[in-house]
């Protein structure tokens, strides 16, 4: 008889539970960070036009040459960078970490930060080193100095701004880490299109620096499509790693058509930036909770009991993203993504009922 998977999964893998995705349907939903804004019509159609007409039969050119010319002009990325593509983030993060996975080698980020930076370290069989953030969650320098001294990891993720706080860390106590580091730093800046800050710039600076984006955020959730940018010398062996056609055709050309259009997602984050800003104030007047600052497209807040204002907001139809799991710094706190105006209305009139009922 076979062995079953008790037998042949490893134990650390059977011992996870599978990433778990709430059932939203008919709630508004604000618990993934995603882009509350359809695309205009107009766009709508010229997606359509150019969707028809993909030849679905054929792999994708994986150089993506239209949506790489795009990419550079709209992210401004110079010529002398490579860009790596990948389905999501996720995936780059999934591919260095393989890159890097020699017996010794070390995974270093803040925490709390992305929980998938330390999903694929355990995947690949890699020690996870999480640096405790300060309790207001900016970054402990000192700390993660002395932690880069001691581990020496191969590679370092930090999310700029930092996921699931909303902080951006201080660029000076960013980049002494990134000097001080003996392998690569990923800088995360999945949520740079709120922050409006980056570490792109500075890539001439470190020649061990890569900053990884995501459409996502953008307003691009649905096609899946992350990209790193770095030296022609860290691409070259990361795209070693990718997997053949990872990204597929109707991915690379809507993307490429919906980046010609920037203007339409960016005047989308700026309203985004705008009612962060109203809600966080709102927010502050209510009795209880604890407003933690966002530079990002969320709000982070603690609350006197997570799963009673997780549940009571439920129930009043607003799904958010209780983070009362254990983490350290984390406890009692729930995220709210921001929404459109409507549904951050219904957010806080749902968060200040759900509150109240304690």
């Amino acid at each position: 008889m076979s062995a079953g998977p008790e037998k042949i999964i490893r134990d650390d893998i059977r011992a996870l539970s599978a990433y778990h995705v709430q059932p939203a349907q008919g709630m508004v939903k604000l618990d993934a960070m995603e882009n509350p804004y359809r695309l205009p019509e107009p766009l709508r159609r010229e997606i359509g036009e150019v969707v028809a007409n993909a030849e679905i039969n054929r792999y994708p050119d994986p150089t993506a040459p239209a949506l790489m010319r795009r990419l550079r002009e709209v992210m401004g990325i110079g010529p002398e960078y490579g860009v790596l593509l990948g389905n999501g983030s996720d995936e780059i993060i999934h591919i260095i970490v393989q890159c890097v996975a020699r017996p010794g080698a070390v995974v270093l980020a803040p925490r709390p930060a992305f929980f998938m930076f330390s999903q694929y370290a355990q995947f690949a069989g890699l020690p996870y080193v999480g640096v405790l953030l300060n309790p207001d969650f900016t970054l402990d320098a000192g700390a993660f100095l002395r932690a880069i001294a001691e581990r020496r990891p191969a590679v370092v993720f930090i999310d700029y701004p930092n996921n699931p706080s909303g902080t951006l860390f201080s660029d000076q106590g960013i980049a002494r880490i990134i000097a001080a580091a003996p392998g690569l730093v990923v800088i995360d800046e999945a949520y740079n299109p709120f922050a409006r800050k980056t570490f792109m710039m500075r890539l001439a600076e470190f020649p061990n620096l890569v900053v990884m984006r995501t459409l996502s955020k953008l307003g691009l959730a649905g096609i899946r499509l992350g990209y790193a940018v770095g030296r022609p010398e860290w691409i070259r062996e990361f795209n070693k790693v990718r997997p053949p056609y990872n990204v597929n055709v109707l991915t690379l050309l809507v993307a490429e058509r919906v980046l010609a259009h920037y203007d339409v997602l960016d005047a989308q984050a700026r309203s985004i930036n705008a009612e962060r800003e109203r809600l966080d104030g709102e927010l502050r007047k209510l009795p209880g909770v604890t407003v933690f600052p966002s530079d990002a497209n969320f709000i982070l807040v603690r609350v006197p009991d997570a799963r009673r204002v997780f549940e009571g907001m439920r129930r009043r139809g607003v799904l958010i993203k209780n983070l009362h799991t254990g983490v350290p710094l984390l406890d009692h706190c729930v995220r709210l993504t921001i929404g459109t105006p409507e549904e951050n209305r219904r957010c806080l009139a749902a968060f200040a009922e759900a509150l109240a009922e304690g």
